[in-house]
């Protein structure tokens, strides 16, 4: 069967795209764009238009804010116990993998990524994701302190902190892990009791809008969650509005600067994960093969298209030649296909304007004198594929070094000494992720602190813990997702004072 077929056989058992275009949710129903506009999500494997999606804009933004703070202050959602909340998103998990058969399929349809990522990433651990999340519903806690107010003769004074929810939330998420990135925002801002605007990417909102009937399945009450889709007219207007209380984005730095202006302008609470350009160092006691490998899954994992993908690897210079000969057999040997086919390990870019980014980043690279190795061209005539490329003889000077590619694109570059290699990884705008590999414990421990990284890796890449914090440094962003650190970042800090 053909990569056409395959999709298409796919996309007739899906009930979603039965029901013509589809509106925005809001406070708990469809609502059609006030503008009458709708856009087309394209299958990027096939070039097809699978669906249309409202085209919103500030007027539609209005309505999904306004549902949500009235949501936020309603004595169905305000009055819930902790535990409540807890239960409601434990349902939305048992949802999401009861439905994850279809939301992985409409996470490829719209992505082009394998199914089987699509299953255990977006799905899978997005369901889990929920689930540790439900469990801090309980368990927001504030503080008593040991109060030194001096006052008057026979008064005393009980000091504590509360923990309560920001408010209305806007999460902005991107179109590489749409329903994966979702369940980060949306989850914890729950949690704590918020309600939430979502908007999704352009390219990829069928999920968000699936998610959110799921929602209300679970029992969350109308206007808890909201989805809103749209281009950047619909994200300016959410960041913009007076009634979003907290600002939680996806995506490119530049787009992120934007957003933490804006937020700023009326002190609005913000958490920025951007851009990166991960390093990965491979030092001389590691089996050059193995850490090939591991270089490829940094890189070529979901085509690349991964704000941690590791784009620059640093070799030893006693393994060099060897791990960027590996490198190149590797990605030569990766089959490129549709997402549906169980033996497909790259699928396409997102887009055609994103597939002709890849290319004038590769094209500026051999303009430069790297040396391509693998790959280079477009893996297919149809469809948005990009071969798995690997570049040799790059230095910090090229544009390829410094620039995120956001494709299946790496450099490899040698060094000689540990210092030398912490120096390069640094120099760098960016400081989301990195990775050492190496068999040396007292050596790894001594280049860990040293590198500029929000996550740093040991001997693999790309690795996610629901406990453990997710974010960057420099220009790679602002706060973190995960952990007790998105719990955080959706309350806000009251200290409390008694005299008595």
């Amino acid at each position: 069967m053909n990569l056409s077929s395959l999709n298409q056989d796919r996309l007739r058992t899906l009930s979603l795209l039965d029901r013509g275009p589809l509106a925005n949710w809001i406070g708990g129903e469809s609502v059609a764009p006030v503008g009458g506009r709708y856009s087309p999500v394209r299958d990027p494997a096939i070039e097809l238009v699978v669906a249309e999606v409202a085209d919103s804009d500030v007027a539609d933004v209005a309505l999904a804010v306004a549902a949500a703070q009235r949501a936020f202050q309603s004595a169905e959602w305000a009055g819930l116990r902790p535990a409540d909340r807890e239960r409601m998103l434990c349902r939305l998990a048992d949802l999401i993998e009861a439905h994850g058969d279809e939301l992985a399929a409409l996470e490829t349809l719209e992505t082009g990524k394998p199914l089987s990522i699509a299953r255990a990433i977006d799905v899978d651990a997005g369901a889990e994701h929920v689930r540790y999340m439900a469990g801090w519903a309980t368990k927001i806690e504030g503080s008593t302190l040991a109060s030194s107010i001096g006052g008057p003769p026979g008064v005393a004074y009980q000091t504590s902190t509360w923990r309560e929810p920001v408010g209305v939330v806007a999460a902005i998420v991107p179109w590489n892990f749409p329903l994966a990135i979702a369940l980060w925002k949306v989850a914890p801002a729950l949690a704590c009791g918020c309600t939430v605007v979502l908007k999704p990417a352009q390219e990829t909102p069928l999920t968000a809008l699936r998610l959110a009937e799921l929602a209300q399945l679970a029992g969350l009450p109308a206007g808890v969650l909201n989805v809103v889709t749209g281009g950047p007219a619909a994200g300016a207007a959410l960041v913009a509005h007076t009634g979003v209380r907290k600002i939680s984005f996806t995506g490119s730095t530049a787009v992120g600067r934007s957003i933490g202006h804006s937020a700023l302008d009326r002190m609005a609470r913000f958490s920025l994960e951007l851009g990166g350009k991960s390093p990965l160092i491979i030092l001389d006691d590691m089996d050059p093969w193995r850490a090939a490998q591991g270089a490829a899954m940094g890189i070529f994992f979901n085509q690349g298209q991964v704000c941690t993908a590791g784009s620059r690897v640093y070799v030893q210079r006693r393994h060099y030649g060897a791990v960027v000969e590996a490198l190149g057999t590797l990605a030569g040997q990766m089959k490129l296909g549709s997402g549906f086919d169980p033996e497909t390990q790259i699928g396409p870019l997102i887009s055609a304007r994103h597939l002709q980014r890849v290319q004038a980043h590769v094209a500026q690279a051999c303009e430069e004198g790297a040396q391509l190795v693998a790959g280079g061209q477009r893996g297919r005539d149809s469809g948005f594929f990009m071969q798995p490329t690997v570049f040799a003889n790059t230095h910090a000077g090229m544009h390829i070094v410094r620039e995120e590619v956001f494709g299946p694109v790496v450099c490899v570059m040698p060094f000689d000494t540990v210092d030398e290699a912490v120096s390069l990884a640094n120099a760098s705008d960016y400081g989301l992720a990195a990775s050492v590999w190496s068999n040396d414990l007292s050596l790894v421990h001594r280049v860990v602190p040293r590198l500029q990284a929000g996550i740093v890796w040991v001997n693999t890449h790309n690795m996610l813990d629901n406990n453990l914090p997710f974010g960057g440094v420099k220009q790679s962003g602002y706060g973190r997702d995960l952990g007790r650190s998105a719990i955080e970042q959706f309350t806000e800090l009251k200290s409390v004072c008694i005299a008595y």
